[in-house]
């Protein structure tokens, strides 16, 4: 397939995935609202783009020759696989989804180096989960590095790899468009990696940070996958634990199929299995709050931001704390109006990071940083 070929293709995708908020979210289940309008200075968006890195020259000429060997199958439509090779650090989401087209399996940088021990400052790795339509690369080019610099042994997988026969929905026609496949089959490849980490490092727990759909399927995890016990500290941005409202399309969804019409099921081949178990009302949804937010022994920093367009209400994305759990809500734009992140770039927001290593470590991080971020293209990171 032709470069032009495939950034139609991604173009494509991208809007579709924006019209219908469906890569995840976390809308509130009695009222879903409409995305938000864009930011001031949006419309200035396409001139300040210049001043990224290019995207042209991130993208290879062609796709990789050989896909990442699966390492995880478990009959049910989608597997795992490690990565191969390292990535680039990338400041910008636009310019790491190009280079990702090009090279779909290779890990961000400072990750998944098996020979890392941890220390008794840092005792935990650091596990690095992608979102829906994503992969460990774009999700995490920005961040991966500093953490590593920090001194933190991390690592990353690909999950819920599935194809549109399998259900993945139309996004898996893009190269590394993972994390399309069943939710709690998923938690099931991250509960593998994570043993696999704590087997190779030795050590006794991990701490989990997961964009998007990675954030309310590790918590899946740490419920009914054996997390709890594994698991010290979760860290979601955006994440979907409250569902999402497909912009009003779930509850609008869920309220005809309750009358026998099945109108879910075709928007499952656009927005793929995972898509649809995040909606409104779902039986994963459901499931995954039945007896609570959280579990206890868990500390967990639950950042939104205001100009999310996939989770909306923005706020839904937090939790409650329930017995023996700690919670830190945070709103990115808290202290720092000027922090313009939407989904997609608040993974590119230094602001961000800085919520993660504070989280990490928060005798060395004390303070959060401010940095404008733009909203839609990001790139607040780049020197």
């Amino acid at each position: 397939m032709r470069l032009t070929t495939r950034l139609c293709s991604a173009l494509f995708v991208g809007v579709l995935a924006l019209a219908l908020g469906s890569t995840e979210a976390g809308a509130e289940p009695a009222s879903p609202s409409a995305a938000p309008a864009a930011p001031p200075g949006a419309a200035a968006v396409s001139a300040a783009a210049t001043q990224q890195q290019q995207l042209a020259g991130s993208i290879s000429p062609g796709l990789k020759d050989q896909s990442a060997k699966p390492v995880v199958d478990t009959d049910s439509g989608s597997h795992s696989s490690d990565t191969q090779g390292t990535g680039p650090q990338m400041s910008a989401f636009l310019a790491a989804f190009g280079y990702a087209l090009g090279h779909p399996d290779v890990a961000p940088p400072g990750v998944n180096d098996w020979s890392c021990k941890p220390t008794a400052e840092h005792p935990r790795p650091v596990v690095l989960v992608h979102g829906t339509w994503a992969n460990a690369y774009d999700s995490f080019a920005f961040m991966s590095k500093p953490i590593k610099d920090a001194g933190f042994c991390e690592f990353a997988f690909n999950y819920g790899i599935s194809n549109l026969l399998q259900g993945g929905g139309l996004g898996t026609v893009l190269p590394g468009a993972y994390g399309t496949g069943d939710i709690p089959t998923s938690a099931k490849q991250l509960a593998i990696f994570v043993d696999r980490v704590l087997s190779q490092t030795g050590a006794k727990q991990v701490d989990i940070i997961g964009w998007s759909q990675g954030g309310s399927m590790s918590n899946w995890y740490t419920k009914y996958e054996g997390g709890a016990a594994k698991v010290k500290n979760l860290i979601t941005y955006g994440a979907t634990h409250h569902g999402t409202s497909l912009d009003g399309i779930a509850t609008l969804g869920r309220a005809i199929n309750n009358f026998g019409i099945d109108v879910l099921g075709p928007i499952s081949l656009l927005v793929g299995q995972s898509g649809i178990q995040q909606t409104v009302g779902s039986d994963f949804v459901k499931k995954l709050n039945a007896n609570g937010d959280t579990v206890s022994g868990l500390t967990y920093t639950i950042v939104g931001t205001r100009w999310d367009e996939v989770t909306n209400p923005y706020e839904s994305t937090f939790l409650k704390a329930g017995t023996g759990a700690t919670v830190h809500n945070i709103t990115l734009q808290e202290g720092c109006e000027i922090d313009l992140s939407d989904h997609l770039t608040m993974m590119y927001s230094p602001r961000a990071l800085s919520i993660a290593l504070n989280a990490l470590d928060p005798a060395k991080n004390p303070k959060l940083v401010c940095t404008a971020n733009p909203w839609l293209i990001g790139g607040g990171g780049h020197p």
